[in-house]
């Protein structure tokens, strides 16, 4: 059996690099931080697969290169606060942490926030603060944020949301049009965010991040 180790180096060469992720300290980050872990116990065995993993309905870890590509395209710098929306049971907001100076990650779902807590801790992750919250809501009272990082798909980006960003600051998020989805950065300038494609991946619409249905008469 292939131990841990030896399988974060083998995601990260035949994953993380081949997509032309090549900065160090997101490459270092996703070394380091042990993805088995933060996963449901039946997919330890397959935390390393180029896949998403299914955490709940409409939530996953999202698959190593979508992660790692979403990373490169933000470049959070090692003074910048974060915000991570979707945490899970907090893989992503260990492996920002080790970008960033401070990770704000948010979870809905109760028993995930509990258990992301408990396995940040357990990992000695100790800049991230996990707040139990919509989704939609975000942690205003701890922002502004330099990067907001969005774990899963939108239809819509609510106001309540680019309201939490930086002037200057970076947001990243899946875009969902039918099923496929485009991984777009957007930057706040005057007060608005201005958004450009960076890849395209795969993932499923977060709660509260659905396009709302038009009424027609």
């Amino acid at each position: 059996m292939t131990d841990a180790g030896t399988s974060r180096r083998m995601m990260v060469d035949s994953q993380v690099r081949p997509s032309d992720v090549t900065k160090y300290p997101i490459i270092e980050a996703m070394l380091a931080v042990p993805r088995e872990r933060f996963v449901p116990d039946a997919a330890r065995q397959t935390a390393y697969r180029d896949e998403n993993i299914p955490l709940a309905p409409g939530r996953v870890v999202l698959a190593p290169r979508t992660l790692a590509k979403m990373l490169d395209a933000l470049d959070i710098r090692p003074e910048e606060l974060v915000l991570d929306l979707g945490c899970g049971l907090g893989y992503s907001a260990a492996v920002i942490a080790r970008l960033a100076q401070a990770v704000v990650a948010v979870e809905e779902d109760s028993a995930m926030a509990v258990e992301a807590q408990d396995l940040l801790s357990e990992a000695d992750v100790d800049n991230v603060a996990v707040v139990e919250a919509e989704l939609s809501e975000g942690a205003p009272k701890h922002g502004p944020y330099d990067v907001v990082f969005v774990e899963g798909a939108v239809e819509n980006m609510p106001v309540s949301i680019t309201d939490q960003l930086k002037e200057g600051g970076r947001i990243a998020a899946l875009f969902s049009d039918g099923g496929l989805a485009q991984a777009r950065l957007g930057i706040k300038a005057d007060g608005a965010v201005s958004w450009r494609w960076a890849f395209d991946a795969s993932a499923p619409v977060l709660p509260g991040f659905a396009r709302k249905a038009e009424f027609v008469l």
